[in-house]
């Protein structure tokens, strides 16, 4: 027989069942696992304290359903994801009109034969009279007062919940690529410097509710810095890890801006009875912001035993849940503005 024809018949079934198993084997996936730090990306690599369970150049539709796995960002993720669906039930909690006691009590009280003019009633199985208290004098005893205007209560929730939510938007997305992981730290500054510019709404207007030239010099103060924070953080170079002692500065000088507005609110209101609850909530919430901020800035525990807090308690998280402790601090301290001025106007 011809070598080369038998060379040809031995190989041709080879070839063909070569062939035969590309057609059948599917098209392998890209399987988007965990990394580790040295594996990261040099734009990403933020904390060397943690070591791995990071997630680097994943699709848009990878990172979102990530939000269902574990990784070094999932309680990031989920502590201000869980804040935000918090304060947009209490936004509507306060938006939605729920009868009150006093409504229920006025209610009741009206299908009685009583009226404003007679203050006089026959009981018929004692024959004895009663008198009655007359309503007409009870409310003319009370200060007329309407509601205060609400708008700066609801300016300071939709901070809040502006800042949670981009946030847990930055944390879940940043590992897609370079520039959204830029664009997404951008926006998470200016929902931290919003947050911070809308906390003071509250306060400041009522507080300074018969003085309102103190609205504008105070507010706006706090605005124009809230500004120059978000244009300055809009820098590329400020978002790396080499300033985020910078960036802190930057937050907490606008925090200790507070201070300010608040000696002068102490000073206008020392003789108000609710001055030491307003005061206990707003010292509680500088608290947990300045130590949240702490934490943000050392590190710490996975300074001290790095690749042990990769997953849970590390810094970040035990900042992020000290944040949204504050901002429900200062939203105690909001109602009992709110329900100072409902009572007491100028």
């Amino acid at each position: 027989m011809d070598p080369t024809l038998d060379s040809k018949l031995v190989s041709e079934p080879v070839e063909a069942e070569k062939g035969k198993k590309r057609v059948q084997s599917p098209p392998s996936s890209p399987s988007y696992g965990l990394v580790s730090f040295k594996e990261l990306p040099e734009y990403m690599k933020d904390n060397e304290f943690i070591l791995n369970y990071y997630r680097a150049n994943w699709p848009l539709k990878e990172a979102l359903f990530s939000i269902f796995r574990w990784h070094n960002e999932t309680l990031n993720v989920w502590t201000h994801l869980l804040g935000f669906v918090l304060f947009l039930g209490l936004t509507m909690a306060n938006l939605i009109e729920v009868p009150q006691v006093s409504d229920l009590i006025a209610f009741l009280t009206s299908s009685f034969p009583i009226s404003g003019d007679s203050n006089v009633s026959q009981d018929p199985l004692l024959g004895t009279t009663t008198n009655l208290v007359d309503l007409k004098q009870i409310t003319a005893s009370e200060p007329d007062v309407s509601p205060v205007t609400r708008w700066p209560f609801y300016v300071f929730l939709a901070g809040s919940m502006f800042c949670l939510l981009s946030s847990s938007i930055c944390h879940l997305f940043s590992c897609h690529s370079h520039h959204l992981n830029l664009s997404l730290l951008r926006l998470d500054y200016a929902g931290i410097t919003t947050m911070i510019i809308t906390s003071f709404f509250p306060p400041i207007y009522y507080i300074f509710q018969c003085d309102p030239q103190w609205h504008f010099i105070y507010l706006g103060g706090i605005t124009v810095l809230g500004l120059f924070t978000i244009v300055t953080l809009l820098s590329p170079a400020l978002s790396t890890k080499k300033f985020r002692a910078f960036r802190a500065m930057l937050f907490s000088s606008m925090g200790l801006f507070g201070i300010i507005p608040g000696v002068h609110a102490m000073i206008v209101n020392w003789s108000n009875p609710r001055r030491n609850i307003t005061l206990a909530y707003e010292s509680a919430m500088a608290i947990f912001y300045l130590t949240g901020t702490l934490f943000y800035v050392s590190r710490v525990p996975e300074r001290f035993k790095p690749g042990w807090f990769d997953l849970t308690g590390h810094s970040h998280q035990i900042f992020h849940v000290l944040v949204v402790m504050g901002a429900l601090a200062h939203y105690g301290a909001s109602l009992v503005f709110l329900d100072w001025r409902d009572h007491h106007g100028c």
